[in-house]
């Protein structure tokens, strides 16, 4: 029974997943400044959607070859009385027509290209070249990962894996060992009858005798096979456990009184690019929420976004619930600690200090980066602490955010991949 297959997928007209992809790999670098556009413009809820975005027509211009006149012409054209030489001309009054959207009333124009990136799409554009700072790879777990390695050679495989240099290598070693001695006896007989042949006619006895024994030979010879199933060898490979990346990423935000909506709104957006950012670059990943005012707690991330919990402002509470988390689930040896921070710098008389003690004597050894993002541009207390942590911390990193348009640089340069300019 023949086998028909009917390709029913949507795919209309000049349009294939190829030439998509084609586009976005050859304007990549404007569709990416076009994300980078949208995204600050975006509220919380709409951040994970798909989006289209506008590319100016001179970025996706091509060129164009044209045929020329070719040869050699004498042209002469007529002269002007009303310029000479040097006379600036003036531009002409009116529409004259363009390309872009910028073009006159008068003229035609074209409009700018307008390109509809799905969900993935943008997703992926969005966080490109951006990963944890600092993840190593050191832990087998309960459930660990394996990985495929070569392990030498076998007799049994598919035929994928058939490796064919080393399988013809054997079967010549095998050929050459089974017929080695009759070869050499084939080549004493030749000799014995070609010593024979010079001193008879080829018509006696002994002629006869050792003509049959070179043509038995030779026909043993030639029944060694050429290829013999013991001669195949197959690429083996066995899995072998490798190290695992655990990481654990805590988002700790101030929810107190001096956090206004606005302010709120910005660490919310910060926190939501981190969350899409981990759960969907990395597949093992542990996510700790911790709100705080006066006191801190953890909280589900339904809460973390939603609730609305307010209070005074007790930094360090925070931070020694951190502490306490770490050193209760999460020993160092095992696990890559991330630490963000979302705060308006505002803090208790004489906490900062503290925050900025637990911070150098308990936390910033255990952690392999902690970020500190200020939602407000004036620097407070909290700000002028841990800025003397900066210069002396290299996994310590310090940035300020006051606009929505600020998120999205700022959290780039914050995780952007080692070796990778911001």
């Amino acid at each position: 029974m023949a086998l028909q297959i009917i390709d029913r997928r949507l795919a209309g007209k000049n349009k294939s997943v190829g030439n998509r992809e084609r586009f976005v790999r050859r304007y990549k670098e404007q569709i990416a400044d076009a994300v980078r556009r949208a995204v600050s413009q975006r509220g919380i809820r709409d951040m994970e959607q798909a989006e289209s975005i506008t590319i100016p027509r001179k970025d996706i211009s091509e060129p164009v070859f044209h045929h020329g006149q070719g040869g050699i012409r004498d042209t002469v054209h007529p002269g002007n009385a009303e310029h000479v030489r040097g006379d600036r001309i003036e531009r002409p009054q009116g529409g004259a027509g363009g390309r872009g959207s910028q073009a006159s009333d008068s003229g035609e124009g074209e409009d700018d290209f307008t390109f509809t990136l799905t969900k993935e799409e943008f997703m992926q554009l969005f966080f490109e070249d951006l990963a944890l700072p600092h993840l190593l790879r050191t832990h087998i777990g309960e459930n660990p990962q394996w990985k495929s390695r070569r392990a030498g050679y076998s007799q049994d495989g598919i035929p994928n894996n058939l490796a064919v240099l080393r399988t013809m290598r054997g079967a010549l070693g095998r050929r050459i060992a089974l017929g080695k001695s009759a070869h050499r006896e084939l080549l004493a007989l030749q000799a014995e009858l070609d010593a024979l042949l010079a001193q008879d006619d080829g018509t006696s006895e002994a002629v006869a005798e050792l003509q049959r024994r070179i043509d038995a030979l030779t026909a043993r010879i030639g029944k060694i096979p050429y290829l013999d199933p013991i001669d195949l060898r197959f690429r083996a490979r066995t899995p072998v456990p490798v190290p695992s990346s655990q990481a654990v990423m805590f988002c700790v935000m101030d929810v107190s009184g001096s956090m206004d909506e606005t302010r709120k709104e910005l660490a919310k957006r910060f926190f939501i690019l981190l969350y899409l950012f981990l759960t969907r670059h990395y597949e093992t990943i542990d996510i700790v929420f911790i709100r705080h005012h006066t006191q801190a707690a953890e909280v589900s991330e339904e809460q973390f976004f939603h609730s609305t919990e307010s209070g005074g402002t007790v930094v360090s509470s925070a931070l020694v619930l951190l502490d306490q988390i770490i050193r209760a689930r999460y020993p160092q040896g095992d696990w890559n600690i991330y630490v963000a921070q979302a705060s308006d710098g505002d803090n208790f008389t004489n906490d900062s200090g503290v925050c900025r003690n637990l911070l150098v004597d308990k936390i910033l050894p255990l952690v392999r980066y902690f970020a500190y993002v200020q939602v407000a541009e004036e620097e407070q207390n909290l700000w002028d602490e841990y800025s003397q942590l900066a210069p002396l911390y290299s996994h310590f990193a310090m940035r300020k955010v006051s606009a929505p348009g600020d998120i999205y640089p700022v959290f780039r340069d914050l995780f952007k991949k080692e070796g990778v300019a911001a």
